[in-house]
């Protein structure tokens, strides 16, 4: 598994993907703390030297899981996702308190001057090449306040390793999403991985003919390491000011040990 071009159609993956997800993906993320986990990433911030308005720029916002426990904290918030129908779920629970925007993070438009700019859910792994990374990341300098802070997560190799390798069923309101990965156990760093998701439509096994299932979904994620990471940081204007790695338990801790550690978090400022 290597780098592959994502001109044309194979650059759309991930709009393609949601836009199919969409209609299950609450349920899907049902079991995801956000208020735990984003109370854990201010206070990361804060040590990072976060202050200003409280004005956030969530990028890959997509049904709002991520902003809303920032506008239950005070926060003004712009949003933004390449997927229409992800956006559309989001504004039926915010109404019009929330701006919410069409963008694709490889061209992301200038918005404003944002005291926070963060992508996290690992939005960052959608990107498939360093081009691409570097791109957003330019993208996201640009519409930072002139002291703002830049926070992103990114799945590290294990999830590709274990989660990308097997299959994984999630049940919900009598809805069953099962979602099967491609990898094997050695991926290597800067691979490209994709897991598929089917709603079942009756009980089954994955090796059945497809009459018991529907395809939802195909995702497309490329690992990235930390030194491709921090090298996109800086040509991207700029400066990375830590790394934090993060377990299932949602809680950044450092040093970033990629043995043990299922995400990375990135906290950078621009130069």
């Amino acid at each position: 598994m290597g780098d592959v071009a994502t001109a044309g159609p194979g650059g759309d993956w991930a709009e393609r993907a949601f836009e199919a997800m969409a209609p299950v993906y609450d349920d899907f993320t049902a079991h995801y703390k956000y208020e735990f986990w984003t109370a854990q990433l201010l206070e990361v911030l804060e040590r990072e030297g976060l202050r200003g308005a409280r004005r956030l720029l969530d990028v890959g916002c997509g049904t709002g899981k991520s902003f809303l426990p920032m506008l239950a904290r005070g926060w003004e918030v712009l949003g933004c996702d390449i997927s229409t129908s992800m956006l559309e779920l989001a504004r039926q629970k915010v109404g019009g308190s929330v701006h919410l925007e069409i963008a694709d993070m490889r061209q992301m438009p200038m918005f404003g001057e944002f005291d926070l700019v963060w992508a996290l859910d690992d939005a960052i792994n959608y990107l498939l090449s360093v081009g691409e990374l570097e791109r957003a990341l330019r993208g996201m300098r640009d519409n930072l306040a002139p002291s703002g802070l830049l926070l992103f997560d990114v799945n590290e190799l294990l999830v590709y390793r274990a989660y990308y390798a097997e299959s994984i069923e999630v049940e919900r309101d009598g809805r069953r999403l099962v979602c099967q990965g491609n990898a094997t156990g050695d991926v290597a760093p800067g691979s490209i991985c994709e897991f598929s998701c089917f709603e079942m439509q009756s009980a089954g096994e994955l090796d059945r003919e497809k009459d018991g299932r529907s395809q939802v979904s195909i995702h497309r994620q490329r690992h990235f390491s930390e030194a491709e990471i921090v090298a996109a940081i800086e040509r991207a204007g700029l400066e990375s000011l830590s790394v934090y790695g993060q377990s299932t338990d949602g809680i950044p801790r450092q040093p970033l040990n990629d043995s043990i550690h299922t995400k990375a978090v990135y906290v950078a400022r621009a130069v």
